[in-house]
């Protein structure tokens, strides 16, 4: 399948939830990184959806945002302890898909991109309430990649015609834009992190 996201649990599992393969699909499948194995859960997302969001509170639980569907601004939590799914009552402030998510660990997790909209959503993971940005995206753009060096700042990069990089100080959510973006334009992308590095 296609248009679907991904996040993990650090040290124990990824998953890999929603997207389309003719037909949109509610399937989230697990990984386990002790041994590579595969399990589809049991309960997947409460809304078949492609071109969705996740992320990731390491240790704690996971989130798939929004995504095309009649659930468009929909947020399923999986709680790692045992993989079952919750329904935020408070969803996106909109209902978007090809969109990025990113996460500060044990803070907040954030979800941004569409071609209309310059909106970025921050999950408070305490209370899983929501707020928006004051400082959305730069450029408005749909279809692009995150990626968070947690603790410290989260980038979503490139979607649409776009090679800009946005860069998000964790400690205050101030955006920069880099100075040196994507070597080219591109939408559909992904990103990842190893935290502290690279």
């Amino acid at each position: 399948r296609r248009a679907h996201a991904g996040m993990a649990n650090s040290g124990t599992a990824g998953y890999v939830g929603g997207g389309t393969d003719g037909s949109d699909v509610d399937t989230v499948d697990k990984v386990a990184f002790s041994d590579d194995s595969r399990t589809t859960l049991a309960t997947g997302l409460s809304v078949a959806r492609r071109g969705l969001a996740a992320m990731a509170n390491s240790g704690t639980a996971g989130y798939f945002c929004g995504g095309q569907s009649l659930g468009a601004d929909t947020v399923d939590k999986f709680a790692f302890s045992d993989d079952s799914r919750t329904t935020l009552a408070t969803g996106l402030s909109s209902g978007n898909s090809d969109i990025a998510g990113m996460a500060n660990s044990g803070t907040a997790g954030y979800v941004g991109g569409l071609a209309s909209s310059v909106t970025v959503d921050k999950f408070a993971f305490s209370d899983d309430s929501r707020t928006s940005l004051s400082a959305g995206l730069s450029v408005a753009r749909n279809g692009p990649g995150a990626m968070a060096n947690s603790g410290t700042a989260g980038y979503i990069g490139g979607g649409g015609s776009s090679d800009v990089v946005d860069k998000w100080a964790f400690s205050d959510d101030g955006r920069t834009t880099l100075s040196t973006g994507l070597s080219s334009e591109r939408q559909g992308g992904a990103g990842m992190a190893n935290s502290g590095d690279l």
